[in-house]
């Protein structure tokens, strides 16, 4: 399985940096189903595009923007989700489960670290979601996943809870981490690699 290569049906497109890299650029122009979490949508509407959804309490956006798309705007005021959830609860309610989320890193690290942790969370509930940043790109992964990917990749394991991880074909042996820093960092020494663990992990692949 190549990690860059990915089919969604639906994006979500959270607030945070506005992708500039190519990969996330591309699939923002070749997935027509685009759900903007509502601080995203001036950014992509000024960039030129329709959204299909924007979701959000609303906070973020301007009284016309309201207006203007007041078909497609989804007022959700509660405060126990964020807007990213917020979105892929949406889609999973409307039978849509092949998901990218793009725009989740960048300006406020809290919110960063958030939307990453909700991966394996999205994952649990028996969703295929990645996240794809201007750097590379996160997917939650459980048991044993096989990647095809050039040597020399940088690859980062963050464990939620796994044991028994094991990895193949990287520079680095795994362990049962106890911190997120200590699986950062690998690389691959082959062009297969396969990681196992009896239970959740993040993978991070770099462009």
């Amino acid at each position: 399985m190549n990690p860059y290569i990915f089919q969604p049906e639906a994006i979500v497109l959270d607030a945070g940096d506005y992708p500039v890299h190519q990969i996330p650029k591309q699939l923002l122009k070749a997935v027509p189903k685009v759900i903007c979490c509502d601080g995203a949508a001036l950014q992509f509407i000024q960039d030129g595009n329709v959204p299909w959804i924007i979701i959000g309490d609303g906070d973020s956006l301007t009284t016309t923007i309201k207006e203007e798309y007041s078909l497609v705007y989804r007022h959700i005021q509660e405060q126990d989700t964020n807007d990213q959830t917020k979105a892929i609860r949406y889609l999973h309610q409307h039978s849509i489960n092949s998901i990218a989320i793009l725009g989740a890193t960048g300006k406020r690290e809290d919110h960063t670290l958030g939307n990453i942790s909700l991966l394996v969370d999205y994952m649990k509930e028996g969703l295929d979601v990645r996240m794809y940043t201007d750097h590379g790109v996160f997917i939650p992964c459980n048991g044993i996943t096989c990647w095809e990917i050039p040597v020399g990749t940088q690859v980062s394991i963050f464990s939620f809870g796994a044991k028994d991880l094991k990895g193949y074909g990287l520079q680095y042996p795994l362990s049962d981490f106890t911190n997120w820093w200590q699986g950062t960092l690998n690389e691959a020494i082959a062009a297969s690699i396969t990681i196992q663990g009896e239970g959740y992990y993040l993978l991070f692949f770099k462009y």
